[in-house]
């Protein structure tokens, strides 16, 4: 009878254990899935807080356009690029593509805005400083949204190729994101405005 005793105190014993090592099981296992979701909603907020940032720019752009129309009339090739760069980003069907485009007006927007060197009545516009500054006070918002996304990005991917991060990854349906990066003619190339 007394080694019955001992029995079920070590049989208690052994299942408080394996109750405990259970439990700490589970709750690292709800705990990793969860990281997965939250590094992939982090990262959809960074992405949402650049589009807000880039639809705000296309926004501002038909009014500029319209302004320095009226100032460089032969600058035609330029001013529809700069339409079909626009349509294009609301056009594109995925985050690749809206990067892509953004990247394409970033471009037309510098030369569009080196302009008003050859125009001194452009610079001396009101309508047009303003406008300017809205727009530089835009492109400083996406540098700081890009810089954030990428670093919510950054995390996210890094989870995604860690040991069990892609094991929790997979099982939450989280994939690796595109990091918005600058294109190489834009790291390479200084924008030219030619007559």
């Amino acid at each position: 009878m007394r080694n019955f005793g001992k029995t079920w105190v070590v049989l208690v014993a052994i299942l408080i254990v394996i109750l405990l090592v259970g439990l700490g099981v589970f709750r690292w296992y709800v705990s990793s899935y969860n990281k997965a979701v939250n590094l992939e909603q982090g990262a959809e907020k960074g992405w949402a807080d650049i589009d807000a940032a880039l639809q705000r720019r296309l926004d501002l752009v038909p009014n500029l356009v319209t302004t320095v129309q009226g100032y460089a009339e032969h600058e035609k090739e330029l001013f529809e690029n700069i339409a079909k760069s626009r349509e294009k980003y609301f056009q594109a069907g995925n985050r690749a593509g809206k990067i892509e485009a953004s990247n394409q007006l970033s471009g037309f927007l510098s030369r569009l805005l080196m302009l008003q060197e050859n125009y001194p009545q452009l610079k001396a516009s009101e309508n047009f400083r303003d406008l300017q500054t809205q727009l530089e006070g835009t492109e400083n918002r996406i540098a700081v949204a890009r810089t954030r996304y990428n670093d919510a990005a950054k995390l996210l991917n890094s989870y995604t190729r860690e040991f069990f991060g892609s094991f929790f990854c997979k099982k939450a349906g989280v994939e690796k994101v595109d990091y918005f990066e600058a294109t190489e003619q834009a790291k390479t190339e200084v924008p030219k405005v030619e007559f």
